[in-house]
């Protein structure tokens, strides 16, 4: 592993720590907590004042809404997957498999972090209940609320798919993940059912530091090397087949 990859690394993992201790440490979060406030009651006050924006807002936290994210990332995947040939896409599958490894793994870290923390809106709904609760003002079951938003795992999930797509398929497949994550991480942000720091700092830290060490030194690629031969051939020759007619 060259140099230059494990000062990345190490300025990564600086930047991941730094990021979180910048939110953790201070009372209240320090000058966090004025920014999650005011992104908070922006969109807050703008779903009472706009019925139009009440119902987007509404719409987009179903929880079936969170397929479609998903289902985008899937097409993402797909349109690169289909271009290549049958060994290529038995490669893509096997990175896919290592992907969701690290999904899990970065899963296990925010657990041991062991941090709860109230939603934007249940923690402003306990101090005085002056909130406007999507759910309450539409009557649809969508999510507005929660007892533990941080990080935020929609957030943690969208950027290492987004981290996976730059490091394996390029600056395009990276800019579609990216357009994603920030398309997608809104919703729960608007309907304060997430802080802004919980995507900006929890999700974003988290990914930092452990993403690092899996794609920038060789384990991704060792990853994928011992799945590849366990993955029929024949399989992929046939959907290569299947796909060109």
């Amino acid at each position: 592993m060259s140099a230059k990859k494990i000062l990345c690394i190490i300025g990564l993992n600086i930047l991941g720590v730094a990021l979180f201790l910048s939110w953790y440490l201070p009372v209240n979060h320090g000058f966090w907590f004025a920014i999650d406030k005011s992104i908070f009651y922006f969109f807050n006050n703008l779903v009472a004042e706009s019925r139009a924006f009440l119902y987007l807002v509404a719409f987009t936290n179903f929880r079936a809404f969170d397929a479609v994210a998903f289902l985008i990332m899937a097409v993402i995947f797909f349109l690169y997957f289909r271009k290549k040939d049958a060994k290529g896409k038995r490669w893509m599958f096997a990175m896919g498999i290592t992907m969701l490894l690290s999904i899990i793994l970065v899963k296990l870290v925010d657990n041991r972090l062991g941090i709860d923390r109230l939603s934007a809106s249940a923690y402003f709904d306990s101090l005085h209940g002056h909130v406007n609760f999507v759910s309450k003002m539409t009557g649809w079951h969508v999510k507005d609320r929660s007892a533990t938003s941080f990080p935020g795992d929609h957030g943690m999930c969208l950027l290492i798919f987004t981290s996976f797509m730059g490091r394996y398929l390029g600056k395009k497949a990276f800019w579609s993940g990216l357009a994603v994550f920030l398309l997608f991480s809104l919703p729960r942000i608007m309907s304060g059912a997430h802080w802004f720091t919980d995507v900006a700092v929890g999700s974003l830290s988290i990914v930092l530091v452990v993403l690092s060490w899996v794609l920038l030194t060789p384990l991704s690629d060792k990853v994928i090397a011992w799945l590849e031969p366990k993955l029929p051939l024949k399989f992929f020759e046939k959907t290569d087949t299947l796909m060109h007619h």
